[in-house]
């Protein structure tokens, strides 16, 4: 199975979830729901730099010149996208037909704007979490090779 699908569809039940329990949020504390909203997309956020993160220290781990890298930004673009398209038709299938809160957008604005947001939602912290684990992947190696040359004095 393709490593983007791998982390598209589980970004597009996270995104899925926070969008049934901010619906469910904002039905029962309407006055709140700009703080909901809030931590719902804080949510997505936080899991996507999480795993990006978690992808960026593997690879910088895995090779010692950046220059042999593995293509993450291409990846996690498709994961949002495929994160996008999915929650897109599910949340607009679950908002006019089974749950009240959620908004009631037309499938085609929900499939082209709720997508792309959702789809940016997920690569953009994704990225940066993947550059951030190169980085600390790569601070880690540098800390390991200079800790190896210096002779230890009694």
């Amino acid at each position: 199975m393709a490593s983007w699908l791998i982390r598209g569809v589980p970004m597009a039940l996270v995104h899925i979830v926070a969008r049934i329990l901010l619906g469910v949020a904002v039905v029962n504390a309407p006055l709140h729901g700009t703080w909901w909203k809030v931590i719902a997309v804080a949510v997505v956020i936080v899991i996507a730099v999480i795993w990006g993160g978690i992808d960026g220290i593997s690879d910088g781990r895995a090779h010692d010149d950046p220059d042999d890298y593995g293509d993450l930004t291409v990846l996690w673009l498709k994961a949002g996208l495929v994160a996008g398209v999915i929650s897109g038709v599910v949340c607009w299938a679950l908002s006019n037909f089974a749950l009240a809160g959620m908004g009631q957008n037309s499938f085609f604005i929900e499939l082209i704007a709720g997508a792309s947001f959702t789809a940016l939602l997920v690569f953009v912290p994704a990225f940066t979490g993947a550059g951030l684990g190169r980085y600390l992947a790569r601070r880690e190696a540098r800390s390991a090779a200079t800790h190896d040359r210096q002779p230890e004095t009694v």
